[in-house]
């Protein structure tokens, strides 16, 4: 991308249709790290402007036009179609299609940039898979689909692919009447440059932490009185955040008695911790999480790069990190994830490679690849120009060939917006140490409650809608509002009132 393309605003028109979101995902894919402006059914702006895209549906008596026009880095180009008659509000999904191929196409034309991807937009790949597998199509017949209706690589084809394939059991043999239980920890030792999760430093949240646990106590004992007094079944305990070990010993034992205390535990297929940063590890911790049944946990590098360690805000060394998962795997820990992130600032394909070789040659159980992403609430989203040129999809690609051929297949996959080259974050596991929250969560088939603060609750109907009731995201807001937040429990009653009923209708037909 040339820097006078990198250094120009971007302006955006939108004319007889709403499709904002849609475009938007397109634009960003080809024109990264701008902010846009976007102008809603007025284009008087539009020859002003040296750099824009413009987007315009028109209705005539028997047919719809769509006009594309683009001007960018000094190139200019116009497309247009006519279609049968369709309206932008019931023919929602087909004005889509043809908007974002004919933006995608022209876009492409004058970048010349390749998106294996094509115009797929969504952050869960696999369930466009999924049903096409419960309708027996053969893996031919999906990917012709696919290819036909996204422009998706046959690269990312075989992935997703690989990945349903792995999923599909895994996710039919989910328990009926089951929920998930996250606990969040938002807390850590120090705030990584690419990070966006809200977090906050041990050292400025001290005063804070004992009211913290003890309401989050509260929370989780609330929490089992609902999954009670409805009947559920907890098939799997999360601790994320931050990072969950960034807390004392003493209150990760405070806060598993209180899940002890409060759930029946016998049914959980998986009961997880992320301990995280090898700096936060200690044996007495580790012990404590043994002790009460956890069995599972995420000790994560990032990279094994000690000088992308240091740019990227973390104060520890690759040593410490091979240090932590052998007293890991001393004290029993028999399911051990390890996180990585392609595409770090100062990394290159060679170091992210040696990265791999390093993480494979200790054996963890399964490994997560990230791709960087640049999200507002990042401290590296202010440099979010420089990398532009980074050259994530070698590494993307590394892990590919890489992973599978040591022994682990990709098991959930999920995209995010404003990655680095519109790539992917991919979960691989060795067979049976797959992480069945982190399939679930991404496949928004079992509810999932949350608790403590910026935890997410996910409440899904069997008709598949599904209902969010979020927490205060600031430690300091949970605490002063913490009553006043769990009146907003009464929710789950109404919605699991509303899926009895739903039950019951459907069983009488």
């Amino acid at each position: 991308m040339s820097d006078k393309m990198k250094a120009q605003s971007f302006s955006v028109f939108l004319h007889g249709h709403g499709l904002k979101y849609e475009i938007e995902c397109i634009l960003k894919v080809f024109v990264p790290a701008v902010r846009f402006q976007f102008y809603f059914d007025d284009l008087s702006l539009l020859p002003e402007c040296s750099t824009y895209a413009a987007v315009q549906l028109r209705q005539g008596r028997a047919h719809t036009y769509f006009y594309c026009a683009v001007s960018l880095d000094g190139k200019r180009q116009r497309l247009s179609v006519k279609t049968d008659r369709l309206y932008p509000d019931t023919d929602k999904k087909q004005c889509e299609v043809i908007i974002t191929k004919l933006l995608f196409r022209m876009l492409h034309e004058i970048t010349g940039i390749d998106v294996p991807w094509g115009i797929l937009t969504g952050i869960r790949p696999v369930r466009k898979v999924l049903p096409l597998m419960e309708k027996g199509k053969s893996k031919e017949e999906i990917f012709a689909q696919l290819r036909e209706e996204y422009w998706i690589s046959d690269e990312k084809l075989n992935l997703v692919y690989d990945t349903a394939l792995v999923q599909k059991p895994l996710l039919e043999a989910t328990p009926a009447n089951s929920v998930g239980l996250y606990v969040s920890i938002p807390f850590c030792p120090t705030r990584c440059s690419y990070c966006s999760f809200v977090s906050h430093s041990v050292e400025q949240a001290k005063k804070l932490m004992p009211d913290y646990i003890r309401l989050l106590c509260d929370e989780l004992k609330i929490w089992g009185g609902i999954v009670q007094e409805l009947g559920l079944i907890v098939d799997t305990v999360y601790f994320g955040g931050g990072t969950p070990t960034s807390v004392s010993a003493e209150h990760l034992e405070q806060l598993l008695a209180a899940v002890e205390e409060n759930f029946d535990l016998t049914h959980i297929r998986e009961y997880c911790v992320e301990a995280g940063r090898p700096d936060t590890i200690t044996e007495d911790k580790l012990r404590v999480l043994k002790a009460h049944g956890v069995d599972r946990i995420s000790i994560n590098p990032q990279t094994m790069n000690d000088s992308v360690l240091e740019k990227i805000g973390r104060k520890h060394t690759s040593a410490e990190i091979v240090e932590s998962y052998r007293l890991a795997r001393s004290i029993g820990f028999e399911n051990i994830n390890m996180d990585l992130i392609a595409g770090l600032p100062d990394d290159t394909p060679e170091s992210f490679r040696d990265t791999l070789t390093k993480v494979i040659d200790l054996d963890p159980d399964s490994i997560t690849v990230h791709t960087l992403t640049l999200k507002r609430a990042a401290n590296l989203f202010a440099e979010g120009v420089s990398q532009l040129d980074n050259p994530v999809r070698e590494m993307v690609r590394d892990s590919i060939a890489m992973l599978p051929a040591n022994g682990y297949q990709p098991y959930y996959m999920y995209r995010q917006k404003n990655t680095i080259d519109n790539q992917e974050n991919v979960g691989y596991a060795k067979a049976g140490k797959e992480s069945y929250y982190n399939m679930l969560i991404m496949d928004e088939t079992q509810s999932i409650f949350g608790a403590g603060c910026a935890a997410s609750t996910k409440l899904v109907e069997p008709n598949g809608m599904i209902t969010r009731v979020c927490n205060y995201k600031f430690p300091y807001e949970y605490i002063a509002q913490f009553d006043q937040l769990m009146e907003k429990k009464k929710q789950v009653y109404e919605i699991y009132e509303r899926i009895r009923k739903q039950e019951a209708s459907d069983a009488e037909e």
